[in-house]
This record gives C-alpha cells, sequence and structure tokens, in this order.
C-alpha cells in the first residue's frame, strides 16, 4: 500500500503510517529499529532495495532522507516537504518513507526526521553515497547509535579511510569494513588451527582502490604485530592473502570472486566458500549489533600510510607470493656462446642485454 503526500508535515506522514497499519490489518508495529538512509534520486532506488531485503531479518522503519536541489534562487528559498508512505508488501519486513526536502527544509533535515523515529528503539543512519567527513558530528548522524558508511563510493576510496580514522567516533563503521568479514574469519580460523605459530610478514593482493584491501592489511598488521604489505592485482576485489611464517607461507587465495584455496603447510589444500556479497547482506550484517566495534576502531587507526604504496602483484610461473627479480646476466658458458656468434665491435656498437 502507498500514500503520497505533497507539501506536508511529519504529523501527517504519521496519521498515514497509522492508517496504512490499520488499513492492511497490522496495527501493531513490530519493528526493531529506526534505519534512516541518506540518499540522493541516483542510489535511492538501490538502497531502499537494499534495505527491504535486510528489514526481512530486522523488521524496521525506513526512513530515506533525499535533498532535492532546486535550479532557481526563489526555489531553493521555498521549504516543501513531499512522501510517499509505504506499508505491507511495498515496504519488506516493516514500514518506509520516502522523504524530499525542497528549499530550506533541506538544511534542517533533522527537524523532519525526528518526530518519524520510532519510540524507544535504536535508530541506525546509512549514508550509501556521500558520507559527511565527520559522520556523528552530522545533524541526521548525530540521531543514531550507530552510523555506516561506504568508502568504496568515495571518488578517492583509500584516502577516505584516513578521514574515517581521524574522525572516528565509538558507533561509527564502514560496509568496506564489513566485506572482508569472511576473510578475517578464515584467517583467525586457519591461525586458531596452528597455535603458537609465528606470523613474520603479511600481504594482502587486490584490486587498486577497493579499501577493503587495505582494511585486511591494517588489520592483519595490527593484531600480528607484524609488517603488511598491499599489491595490486586485476581483482575481481580482494584476490589472496598470504601470511609467512618460518615453517613456510599460508596462502588464501580467490581468484574468481568466489570460492577460494586454503593452502597451510602439514594440511590438505581445502576449498572456502568466498562469494562477494552485495549490499544487502553487508547492510543486514552491521545491523545485528548496535554496539562499537572496537576492533575496526583499533584498525582503521593503524593508518593506511603505515602500509606504504601499494606494489604490482608478483606473477612468477608457478606463484609462491615473491617478487620478480630483474633478469640475470648469462652465466659465462652462456656468455661464451653468445660471443661466438656475436658480429665484430668494430663494425657495429655493443648491443644492450636484453631487460635492460
Amino acid at each position: 500500500m502507498k500514500i503520497d503526500l505533497t507539501d506536508t508535515t511529519a504529523s501527517k506522514i504519521n496519521n498515514a503510517l497509522v492508517q496504512g497499519r490499520r488499513a492492511i490489518g497490522t496495527p501493531a508495529s513490530g519493528m526493531v529499529l529506526t534505519l534512516v538512509i541518506v540518499t540522493d534520486e541516483e542510489h535511492a532506488y538501490d538502497a531502499l532495495k537494499a534495505a527491504n531485503e535486510a528489514s526481512r531479518e530486522h523488521p524496521s522503519r525506513k526512513l530515506v532522507v533525499i535533498k532535492r536541489i532546486s535550479r532557481s534562487p526563489r526555489d531553493r528559498a521555498q521549504a516543501r516537504l513531499d512522501a510517499e508512505v509505504r506499508v505491507g508488501g511495498d515496504a519488506g519486513a516493516g514500514e518506509t518513507v520516502v522523504l524530499r526536502l525542497y528549499g530550506e527544509v533541506i538544511d534542517h533535515a533533522q527537524s523532519v526526521v525526528l518526530p518519524l523515529l520510532l519510540p524507544d528503539a535504536p535508530v541506525v543512519v546509512w549514508w550509501p553515497v556521500g558520507s559527511p567527513a565527520n559522520p556523528a558530528k552530522d545533524p541526521l548522524g548525530a540521531l543514531g547509535q550507530r552510523r555506516v558508511t561506504d568508502a568504496y563510493t568515495a571518488e578517492d576510496p583509500v584516502a577516505e579511510l584516513a578521514t574515517r580514522a581521524a574522525t572516528y567516533t565509538p558507533g561509527d563503521t564502514d560496509l568496506a569494513w564489513t566485506r572482508i568479514t569472511p576473510w578475517r574469519s578464515v584467517l583467525a580460523a586457519a591461525l586458531d588451527q596452528q597455535p603458537g605459530i609465528e606470523i613474520t610478514a603479511a600481504e594482502v593482493e587486490g584490486e587498486a582502490y577497493n579499501p577493503s584491501g587495505e582494511l585486511l592489511a591494517m588489520w592483519l598488521a595490527d593484531r600480528l604485530g607484524v609488517t603488511a604489505r598491499r599489491t595490486v592485482s586485476e581483482g575481481p576485489g580482494l584476490t589472496a592473502v598470504r601470511m609467512e611464517t618460518k615453517d613456510g607461507v599460508i596462502t588464501l587465495d580467490r581468484a574468481d570472486g568466489s570460492l577460494a584455496k586454503l593452502t597451510m603447510r602439514g594440511q590438505p589444500d581445502r576449498s572456502v566458500a568466498l562469494k562477494r556479497r552485495d549490499t544487502a547482506d553487508l547492510l543486514a550484517e552491521e545491523l545485528r549489533r548496535l554496539d562499537p566495534d572496537l576492533i575496526y576502531e583499533s584498525a582503521v587507526k593503524y593508518g593506511v600510510e603505515a602500509l606504504g604504496e601499494p606494489l604490482p602483484a608478483a606473477t612468477p610461473a608457478g606463484g609462491g607470493g615473491e617478487p620478480a627479480t630483474p633478469e640475470q646476466p648469462a652465466e659465462p658458458a652462456e656468455a661464451a656462446e653468445a660471443a661466438e656468434t656475436a658480429e665484430p665491435a668494430a663494425k657495429k656498437p655493443a648491443r644492450k642485454r636484453a631487460g635492460k
């Protein structure tokens, strides 16, 4: 059921929600939280679709805040609020209010959202794109116990992590961190199977401008107290993690973005499902916890600059994770054979060695 309201108020929106629930025969709300989605018109559909899918695990009231920028100065001076109220099957598990703000009301979005929050229920604020530099000090972000951003959508995703670290407030999190939860789980389980093992270095391989790769490297460096280097591959996403030990290399390799292979010395290789998850799954995971994520805080504050510049991934035949080395000079026997067939130096200048 959908109810369209033009040039409306928060009070009329609340009345429409009550009428909608009564019309479909569910006067009780039965929702566990309020999810505030701050986005633009371009990304509103995808964001709401992901939120509806996540609401099947977390029934919620979803408030979609869309700030419509007017073109003319006169329109920008006029405040207007349009709303679309959805209940029942059109709203997933819960109810949805799409708020479109015009004119001066854009600068006071929190005054529109505040009367629509569920009483005595936690609030989560999510920016699918265009997250503020300091989510906790944003007027809408200040309403939430949890604030979810996504560094992957930033113009410079890796640099965005430095901003997240500088402005971190308990309750902040990022979907770039959520994407590496399966990787962290598999790597932690692998180390649990070999108690007392000493890790001497780590390497994370993935496509360029992927903040999840930096976060995973920072997590390994922070937790293990070792040097973690970041190498660049063609993707998709993260492709491999290697942890060096005195007894060999522990490798988690995912070349196809779906199935990974875990290799450890003394144990048979095993396949691990590491499918790339969609936004709905990531959002559902974040909604499972409402307390501050201390591990994320420690990892993001480790600092991207501590990792250094990403290096090209090693691609020697047979793998092994070792960087390629420059071509070595020919052996004496090979050099002598080459000299027999070379042209006299007096007639032609010496040729450059291959690879120089």
